[in-house]
């Protein structure tokens, strides 16, 4: 069944169009991944599905009898109702349901009533709002009397994700659902959507929740879109092929377009004798020749700062807030090459320790003692400062003229920003028109042509597309400094870090050897217990020691149980291959209504036999 068809759709911007002739579908039950560089359009695509902007060309089609919710990456929500009040304002049959009881109760009509427990009765709608605070509860919102206009743009962001959930509407667009989500939230979140029967279709940076939640993904670049059928992993595969493929007819084109340029520049005034066909083919390969090639990718080695033997000391260092406590009694010596993630549940103090660092901050007690030779890079969460008219290459340049690079050899700004995907028709463009990644990217180029020798990075990876992700991190694999970072983004943090401050609560902070998915491994292993008793207190780095659990006496396989736990794999395998076929038939546009209808049913069938066995091989794994 399609829920969605865009025939050359296209997006005119006045002097230029942002996209153009875009045509795709999307069928129920596919959860469908939207991705592309900062400004190439997305949330503008996405808005145009939605309606909130006009189509300048071509045609949407949303299939009638569908409920559509959409999370805005700036969502408008009224600041003076409460939390409670912002969901249960939402036009769905549940609160409608819900309100006509409440009128009926009120108005002591039996009749009205009767008719009302009717509707909530076969709606289910009861517990409603019990579901309506374990979500709020499951994404950090626990104050359901606050005023919208009294939380922060991540609580208001949380709220609106919220609001869409409980709404369970058919087809979810959601546009950087994973922003403003600590690590637990969002791994709750990629479960949630993975599991259900929902049709999704999202923009998100983040790679391990692609590749979990999407089985299809539309790359929207040079105004066109590109379909790949499969997770995030097999479209970086097919991308990879694609691209060699495309270098070496790359390379063919040009060395067919050498030889065909001798023969144009031969008796140039004899040009009207020449073959009119061999000209138009000599153009024609021009055009393709000049087509562009593999993505930029940038590579920088830029010059630090002489770092001395002291970097930062932070000295027992205790915070609190009115009567919650953030840190308590927290010290550590940075080392030389410190690569340390930060993470924990949203306002446990992670952004106050780095400004604490940063000295934005003052302790209650304790101190931070800084090197004389550290120069400190800090890129926060509170964006790029930037006055009205400026432009791009402006805000770079009033802090330097020229980057000293690690050769020795200076690089002019003009030339950095070009290397840093801010090519020379962009530099001269107002900073007000960029995109909000673009801002982002541009915030933390104006941190790194300092030269700092620490740097403290603060969600650096919230609105950068995942090219600009690539970018940063290939950047920072080569920083030769200490690197402290604030990151929701699991992938960044596994491949950026080598071990963790974890905010467990009650202001205990634990030092842990390890990466992300080295702490999570570790803290699944662990018996149930409280942490963050305020009788602990991190002081130096305390060695973690894994629990073993006991081991249990379990009962093996029986030889029938042994046999279907082998073939199991087999039939998922099949399955898979069965699944994947439907889909490129479905998406091939080849099918009558009717065949589309069937293969929509079958591909249905083969989700649910497949999570069936997969449940059965998980239970037979346990014995085995």
């Amino acid at each position: 069944m399609n829920y969605l068809s865009a025939e050359n759709i296209g997006r005119n911007l006045g002097e230029r169009w942002l996209f153009k002739n875009l045509t795709f579908g999307i069928l129920q039950g596919e959860k469908v991944a939207l991705i592309g560089s900062n400004g190439s359009g997305k949330s503008s695509l996405l808005d145009m599905l939605v309606g909130k902007i006009d189509v300048d060309a071509g045609e949407i089609s949303i299939r009638k009898d569908i409920r559509m919710g959409y999370l805005d990456q700036n969502p408008d929500l009224p600041a003076g109702k409460t939390v409670l009040e912002t969901i249960f304002a939402s036009e769905n049959a549940l609160t409608l349901a819900i309100k006509e009881y409440e009128i009926a109760l009120n108005l002591h009509d039996d009749r009205r009533l009767a008719d009302a427990i009717e509707k909530v009765d076969s709606l289910k709608a009861w517990d409603y709002e019990v579901k309506v605070k374990q979500i709020l509860g499951k994404l950090g919102i626990t104050d359901f009397d606050k005023l919208i206009g009294n939380l922060s743009g991540g609580q208001q962001k949380r709220v609106a994700l919220a609001r869409v959930l409980i709404e369970e509407p058919d087809f979810l667009i959601l546009d950087e659902p994973t922003n403003h989500l600590d690590l637990d939230t969002i791994e709750w979140l990629e479960g949630y959507l993975s599991s259900s029967n929902i049709t999704l279709l999202l923009v998100t940076h983040d790679r391990y929740f692609l590749d979990k939640v999407c089985n299809r993904i539309l790359e929207l670049a040079d105004n066109q879109i590109y379909k790949f059928t499969g997770n995030y992993n097999y479209y970086l595969e097919k991308k990879e092929a694609q691209e060699a493929v495309n270098a070496a007819t790359q390379k063919n084109y040009r060395n067919l377009l050498r030889k065909e340029l001798e023969w144009m520049r031969r008796q140039p005034k004899a040009r009207g004798t020449k073959s009119q066909s061999r000209i138009d083919a000599f153009y024609d390969l021009k055009g393709k020749t000049i087509k562009k090639g593999p993505e930029e990718k940038l590579e920088l080695s830029m010059k630090m700062e002489r770092m001395g033997s002291k970097i930062i000391e932070i000295q027992h260092i205790s915070k609190a807030f009115d009567i919650q406590k953030v840190i308590s009694e927290f010290s550590y010596t940075f080392k030389r090459g410190d690569r340390i993630g930060i993470v924990g549940k949203n306002g446990m103090g992670k952004t106050t320790l780095l400004e604490i660092i940063t000295e934005k901050t003052k302790p209650d007690m304790g101190r931070v003692v800084k090197g004389e030779t550290i120069k400190i890079g800090y890129y926060s969460q509170e964006g790029l400062d930037f006055e009205d008219g400026q432009r791009v290459i402006d805000v770079v340049r009033e802090i330097a003229e020229y980057v000293k690079m690690a050769d020795g050899s200076e690089l002019s700004i003009s030339n950095f920003l070009t290397l840093f995907l801010f090519p020379p028709a962009m530099q001269y463009s107002f900073v007000h028109k960029l995109s909000g990644g673009e801002k982002r990217r541009l915030q933390l180029l104006k941190i790194l042509v300092q030269n700092p020798n620490f740097l403290i990075l603060d969600e650096p990876t919230n609105d950068l597309d995942i090219s600009t992700l690539n970018v940063l991190e290939d950047f920072l694999i080569s920083f030769g400094g200490c690197m402290l970072v604030v990151s929701h983004d699991r992938y960044f943090m596994d491949k950026m870090v080598e071990h963790l401050f974890v905010f467990e609560g009650n202001g205990y902070i634990r030092d842990f050897p390890g990466n992300y998915t080295d702490y999570r491994n570790w803290r699944e292993e662990q018996p149930v217990q409280t942490t963050g008793s305020t009788q602990e207190a991190s002081t130096d780095k305390q060695p973690v020691v894994p629990q073993v659990p006991k081991q249990e006496t379990k009962r093996k396989l029986s030889f029938k149980e042994q046999k279907e736990y082998e073939s199991l794999e087999k039939d998922i395998e099949k399955l898979e291959t069965t699944k994947n076929q439907l889909l490129e038939k479905m998406n091939s546009g080849n099918g009558s209504h009717e065949e589309l209808a069937a293969w929509a049913k079958e591909f249905e069938q083969i989700n649910e036999a497949i999570a069936e066995k997969e449940m059965r091989w998980l239970e037979l794994s346990e014995l085995a």
